[in-house]
């Protein structure tokens, strides 16, 4: 990373630059400092350095290192938007994002780290916005620990913007609305959660664009970011997605949870341009509502 002083930014110091300017983190600045290297004019300085308009800095990042588990699976990804920092996928339903004990083969990291062998990009999957094995759609990733580290704040502060699709069971009594009910652990299960008066906030905002006889397809947005939020919330409601049977949802018509991120939208972590992706709907979804046309009502 190379970036030339302004004369706004003279008499800055070099932390203070990094953190103010260029939206680094206190870790980020202290992987840099400490196995990393910082040029000023070419020269190694500490944080502390003083800045003057025309001065040049140079930052030079650690090689990154991936972890045991992320062996190259050479099999496709669907690239939606592609540059130097980040990379928006389509995600499959059925596949895992990142490797675990119940996913250590094929995962959608494993597969990107294939696809950077064979473009020789040296670093390691940095995951933004992950998605449930059995959840369809975009999913971000950093390519470098710089972007993921900026992008991981501006997720905190509620800048990047995901709107789902969900098909839900049944009518919802409200076309339009806002689910705010607290999300923990159900401790007797592993993976569940569940509303609970001590969960963290939850807010869900939702919309009806088509409602049939037996289940309605809902545009959904997340004000929070909790784990299964959308899932635990229309259950919640008692309106659980089709083919969620971990939250009552039955698997007569689909095999998985009908959810599928259809849209992104994030403020880029280098130039802070926004940057807008899309997705439609996968066929497993879209034809339950075109098999439904001619009882539904559009909303």
């Amino acid at each position: 990373m190379k970036w030339t002083i302004t004369k706004q930014q003279e008499g800055m110091l070099v932390r203070n630059y990094l953190h103010s300017v260029r939206a680094f983190s206190r870790s980020m600045v202290k992987v840099v400092k400490f196995d990393g290297a910082i040029l000023l004019n070419e020269e190694p300085v500490s944080v502390k350095a003083r800045l003057k308009e025309g001065d040049v800095l140079e930052l030079h990042f650690p090689a990154e290192e991936r972890g045991p588990h992320l062996h190259p699976v050479d099999r496709p990804i669907v690239v939606l938007y592609e540059d130097a920092d980040v990379l928006v996928l389509h995600k499959p339903a059925g596949l895992a994002t990142i490797p675990s004990i119940h996913h250590l083969e094929d995962t959608l990291s494993n597969r990107i780290i294939s696809y950077y062998n064979k473009k020789n990009i040296s670093y390691t999957v940095h995951v933004v916005t992950r998605l449930d094995v059995d959840t369809s759609g975009i999913v971000l990733i950093a390519k470098h620990r710089l972007a993921h580290s900026i992008l991981s704040s501006k997720q905190e502060k509620g800048e990047i913007r995901r709107t789902y699709k969900a098909i839900v069971t049944g009518a919802l009594a409200d076309r339009k609305g806002t689910i705010t009910a607290p999300i923990g652990r159900n401790y007797d299960s592993l993976i569940e959660r569940k509303v609970t008066p001590d969960g963290r906030e939850a807010i869900t905002h939702y919309k009806v664009e088509v409602e049939t006889q037996d289940y309605s397809l809902v545009d959904v947005r997340l004000e929070t970011g909790r784990t299964h939020q959308i899932r635990v919330h229309f259950s919640y409601l008692g309106h659980p997605l089709l083919g969620d049977d971990l939250y009552g949802g039955k698997r007569d018509l689909i095999e998985r949870q009908a959810l599928h991120c259809t849209s992104l939208v994030f403020p880029h972590p280098m130039s802070g341009e926004e940057i807008r992706v899309n997705s439609g709907m996968p066929e497993d979804m879209a034809g339950l509502i075109r098999d439904k046309r001619e009882i539904c009502k559009e909303g």
